[in-house]
């Protein structure tokens, strides 16, 4: 028998895997599944991770030393370009899996060592220091001595719905995503349930939007159902800008149809027949991956006019915006998508009642969206049962810092967070000491050490004064100055401020410079300076109520929370930069006194030729000495020193 041709896969996908899924396949229907899903192979399987963590680490150099190897070796294999697994610090990520063998993964797969590692492979044998572990698939034969993938700490404790194609399947063929069951829910949806018994079923889900605010994402679409208007709009919001923060990112260059599906079903629940996908500008790979992803589904029918024969019709348009952090605020959002200036504006009405060019709309981000297929397919029931009450389901993180694992996880709903730093994360990286946990991205909050064993979920994250934000989680060592951060991070709130309101606008830029005068040293200082600058940091904290309560959208009210949280649980770094005027983490440059070890100085003189305050004396051939008072701290001296002699404290 002949190999089925695109067509062919294309109407078997469709009728049998979308339409007419039972489970249960004839041999000759099972085994061709089996082969688009290549879990029946007859020549070699390579996977690579081509997500932009992949490609920042070298993948490209990778697929194309492949490439190479299996031309000049005359080699009959195919090259699967998928996104990323999750476990960004391996990357490059390379899989391959031979006939009849299970797929086995390999870390750090620079191109120098594709030869090597392919090589050992066709023989039967596992380069350990690269291989990561083995896929479970009953019917394959194993490698002996190498567990299962799943077995990983880095895995174990996770729960991998939304997640569960990325780094697994290609994000280019859709094919791959039909095979896996896409696009199934989106059939038995607009076939079998009204939009209200839709927008019933994630009511009763219980799932809350994981963009920030936790909102009952079936009450919010019902909203828009019932408000009466000839329009209505779906806005995926994947503007996604907090920094660090990556989620979106992985979910769309990964499986692409997953999120177009949730959008899909979504725009049915409220009666829209146009979505917008709001994306970072930044994010080129993603637009590429989803435009694609967006001519396949409308060339299988999935989009457009009359699908599935239904009646129902959806038009999906990308709209890159300006990269401005303000805009992942839903009002802020539309008014950019409009064409005006990206601010937000007063609530109510809220967008679900008048958004989008005055109509109901919705705006949902990347990960809710994600959920919204395995909901229909599994029932709320099964949503339900994941996680915790108040808190069902799964969260995806992205997590990054200081630990020894670091990419995006998902973890179900009432995990500890100590559970993600020590198990996940494999601990804090080089034998350092924990000092916090920072959540919630630039507008989050410092959790200490004490709260710990808080778990993951909307309710009991408050309690402690933190939230969810979008899922970016920061570990952070012993060496972190908690003021440089917090520093940062208002410098960073300060330039995304919109400038509508004066709370926001002028309270985040005095509460930067009161944060700059803290950990920088004046030439020359009075003897009334160091109050002057104590009474600064107490007036951080009233400032940030009036900012908190007075600022018109959550960037405003929530940009005091780095600092309180931190004057909070970490006074005492505050007090150690304004009184004594150092810096423990000796991360604040111009806190840092230099010594130099007469040990170690031969008395080359370089230092004291390039030190701009001629603080450094000395004869050649001796050691030498640096004149405190005169010195600013500038580190040109510690930089150019050849012999480690200079050193800070």
């Amino acid at each position: 028998m002949s190999a089925p041709n695109t067509q062919q896969i294309k109407d078997f996908l469709v009728e049998k895997i979308v339409k007419n899924y039972s489970g249960f396949f004839d041999k000759g229907t099972a085994d061709l599944l089996a082969q688009i899903k290549r879990e029946k192979i007859s020549h070699p399987v390579v996977y690579i991770g081509m997500g932009t963590c992949g490609l920042i680490a070298g993948s490209d150099k990778t697929f194309r030393a492949a490439e190479k190897y299996f031309e000049e070796n005359k080699v009959d294999a195919e090259l699967v370009k998928v996104g990323c697994l999750g476990l960004c610090s391996a990357e490059p990520l390379m899989d391959v899996q031979l006939p009849g063998k299970t797929r086995i993964s390999f870390q750090h797969v620079t191109e120098e060592k594709v030869e090597d590692l392919l090589n050992a492979v066709f023989h039967h044998t596992v380069m350990s220091e690269n291989a990561i572990g083995q896929y479970r698939f009953h019917s394959h034969e194993e490698w002996p001595g190498l567990g299962y993938i799943e077995q990983l700490p880095f895995f174990a404790l996770q729960r991998r719905n939304v997640l569960r194609n990325t780094g697994n399947i290609s994000p280019f063929n859709i094919n791959d995503y039909l095979a896996n069951g896409g696009y199934r829910s989106l059939f038995k949806t607009v076939l079998n349930y009204t939009a209200e018994k839709v927008c019933e079923i994630i009511d009763q889900s219980e799932l809350r939007g994981r963009g920030g605010g936790g909102y009952p994402t079936g009450k919010k679409w019902s909203v828009a159902l019932n408000t009466g208007s000839d329009q209505k709009y779906l806005i995926c919001n994947a503007d996604e800008s907090d920094p660090g923060a990556f989620m979106d990112r992985t979910l769309l260059e990964g499986d692409p149809h997953r999120v177009i599906e949730g959008i899909a079903i979504a725009a049915y629940a409220i009666g829209a027949n146009k979505a917008y996908i709001y994306l970072r500008s930044e994010y080129k790979q993603s637009l590429s991956i989803l435009q694609n992803a967006l001519q396949q589904a409308k060339e299988y029918g999935f989009l457009g006019e009359n699908i599935f024969g239904s009646g129902v019709n959806l038009n999906i348009l990308i709209h890159q915006g300006a990269g401005a952090f303000i805009c992942g605020e839903e009002t802020a959002l539309i008014a950019s998508l409009e064409g005006g200036r990206g601010i937000p504006h007063e609530k109510p009405p809220y967008p679900a009642e008048k958004g989008l060019f005055g109509h109901p709309t919705i705006v949902n981000n990347v990960e809710t969206l994600a959920n919204i297929p395995a909901i229909l397919e599994n029932g709320p029931l099964w949503f339900k049962s994941i996680g915790k009450k108040g808190s069902t389901g799964t969260k995806v993180f992205s997590l990054t810092g200081k630990g020894v694992n670091s990419g995006t996880i998902e973890i179900p709903m009432g995990i500890k967070i100590s559970d993600i730093v020590n198990s996940i994360a494999g601990g804090v990286k080089d034998g350092k000491k924990l000092k916090a946990v920072q959540l919630g991205g630039p507008s989050g909050v410092c959790i200490p050490l004490k709260d710990m064993e808080t778990e993951i979920g909307f309710d009991s994250l408050q309690v402690i004064g933190a939230s969810l934000g979008l899922g970016g989680l920061i570990i952070l060592d012993e060496d972190t100055c908690m003021v440089n951060l917090c520093r940062y991070f208002m410098e960073f709130l300060q330039k995304e401020s919109c400038g509508k309101c004066i709370p926001c606008r002028e309270g985040t830029k005095r509460m930067l410079e009161i944060l700059d005068s803290t950990i920088r040293r004046p030439k020359e200082e009075g003897s009334h300076d160091t109050l002057e600058r104590f009474k600064g940091v107490v007036q951080l904290e009233t400032l940030a109520e009036v900012i908190r309560d007075t600022s018109l959208c959550g960037l405003g009210q929530n940009a005091p929370n780095p600092v309180l949280s931190s004057l909070k649980w970490f006074r005492e770094e505050y007090e150690e930069h304004i009184f004594d005027r150092k810096c423990q983490a000796g991360v604040c440059h111009d806190l840092r006194t230099y010594f130099i070890d007469p040990e170690l100085c031969t008395g080359c003189n370089v230092c004291q030729k390039k030190c701009p305050e001629n603080a450094i004396i000395g004869s050649v051939k001796m050691p030498h000495f640096i004149i405190e008072s005169k010195c600013t701290g500038c580190g040109i001296c510690f930089d150019s020193c050849k012999f480690s002699a200079i050193y800070f404290k």
